[in-house]
């Protein structure tokens, strides 16, 4: 555990008092919306206890939720890009995020079923809010992939996103400039 107390993130919901681990397992196998809503939570206090790899982790997991768009949860709280791209820019030097540009590259890769279309264009999205905002982060040289354009990523969020992704999507990568993020105004779409 980091002993850097890190701000909290004004993207995602304020979460209850000493949530661990069994806030998802609670769920099984679902992977619905109350899951999402739980990585939500999840994912931000592990931040605010400065584990930044493990909030990053767990904000993969809620992308992967299987969603349709309609539910409260994520009217309330879109799909985490402007989350992710605060936590990439917030995290500082000697708390440990490790290299999310290489950790996207390779979980866009190597993802199986469920939604493995869905779920790689949302890791490739990620990955390019860390080249943009983190362009100091190298790509691991020693994995052979293809590196989507954004007009690439954008195509495939277009095809498999929920109504309305891409465009959040977009938004968030217009804020982001290098070591700095200015996110939307709201956390609403």
């Amino acid at each position: 555990m980091s002993d850097v107390p890190l701000p909290p993130c004004p993207f995602l919901p304020v979460p209850a008092e000493g949530l661990d681990h069994r806030h998802l397992s609670r769920h099984g196998a679902a992977r619905d919306a109350a899951f999402y809503r739980s990585c939500l939570d999840y994912g931000h206090a592990l931040w605010l206890r400065g584990l930044a790899a493990r909030a990053v982790l767990c904000l993969d997991r809620a992308l992967g939720a299987d969603l349709r768009g309609d539910e409260a949860e994520v009217r309330a709280w879109p799909p985490p890009y402007a989350a992710m791209a605060w936590f990439l820019v917030h995290t500082p030097p000697e708390v440990f995020i490790g290299n999310p540009r290489v950790h996207f590259q390779h979980y866009a890769d190597r993802l199986g079923e469920p939604r493995r279309a869905q779920r790689a264009a949302r890791a490739w999205a990620c990955w390019a809010l860390a080249r943009r905002l983190r362009p100091e982060w190298p790509a691991d040289p020693k994995h052979a992939v293809m590196e989507p354009t954004e007009a690439a990523i954008a195509a495939a969020l277009d095809q498999t996103g929920l109504p309305g992704e891409i465009a959040l999507w977009r938004a968030v990568l217009a804020g982001c400039a290098p070591g700095r993020f200015t996110g939307p105004a709201a956390n609403h779409r």
